[in-house]
């Protein structure tokens, strides 16, 4: 369950994350000489450029990654950081609503699948301790999971905050008296709900008793076959995605000259 929050406020804000804490999520898939590498973990905009290539290190060094990756995973994250710092100073709107938000992770040997609402009007959100409480509730014992949760839950919020930077800008030009709550922005984790209209100013977001099945939370442990079986496949569909790219640039590359 969580409370909705009636006085949060209906007027366009600068930009940012729409959680406690003003976290980046960030990803990495990066494939050097045929070693892939794969991470996602949050980062604090406000840390100076200086913490990212040192980061780099010690996560080749930690690893025994080779020296080639070190600027690759720099170049991935500083990448990203721009991305983020381009929407600072703009304005988002942000309502009184809910979005529905989906989790399918595979962590290691544990697949998680589960999908709740989240008042993203509710700037103290803390993704972080969400994951926390779920692992614990669920008894998920592997370290990794509630991290992972918690970047997933980032990854989709952040989505929307940067779209609800178009919907505050649409208001602005839009015709004299047109409503701010006739634009909802579209995401990947669903369209947006009015709370109000759902469940009245003194409302909170519960599962109804009719749809818990609905909403149950799906935790398997695979076996390591399984798992050595799921990474042989996702291992050859990004060798094709790579043979595929590489094919694509080389005859982009004729064509350019030609």
């Amino acid at each position: 369950m969580r409370s909705f929050h009636p006085g949060a406020s209906k007027a366009p804000m600068k930009f940012r994350m729409p959680t406690a804490e003003n976290f980046v999520p960030i990803r990495l898939d990066l494939d050097i000489d045929g070693q892939r590498f794969k991470d996602a973990f949050t980062w604090n905009p406000s840390d100076p450029d200086s913490e990212v290539i040192n980061f780099a290190k010690r996560t080749a060094k930690d690893l025994k990654l080779p020296p080639t990756f070190v600027i690759q995973i720099a170049q991935s994250i500083q990448t990203q950081l721009a991305e983020f710092h381009s929407y600072e100073g703009q304005e988002m709107h942000i309502k009184e609503k809910i979005v529905p938000l989906k989790i399918d992770l595979r962590v290691n040997n544990t697949v998680i699948r589960d999908q709740f609402l989240w008042d993203i009007s509710n700037l103290e959100s803390d993704p972080e301790e969400f994951a926390r409480t779920f692992c614990k509730d669920l008894d998920i014992g592997d370290p990794e999971v509630g991290p992972a949760i918690a970047v997933s839950i980032r990854e989709q919020l952040y989505e929307i905050a940067t779209q609800s930077i178009s919907s505050a800008r649409e208001t602005r030009v839009g015709k004299k008296g047109r409503r701010g709550g006739d634009i909802v922005a579209n995401s990947k984790a669903g369209n947006m709900v009015d709370l109000g209209k759902l469940f009245g100013s003194k409302g909170s977001v519960i599962r109804k008793r009719k749809e818990w099945y609905l909403y149950e939370p799906i935790v398997d442990i695979l076996s390591n076959e399984e798992v050595g079986a799921l990474d042989a496949r996702e291992e050859l569909n990004a060798r094709l995605k790579r043979k595929l790219d590489e094919k694509e640039e080389s005859f982009q590359t004729r064509y350019s000259h030609g």
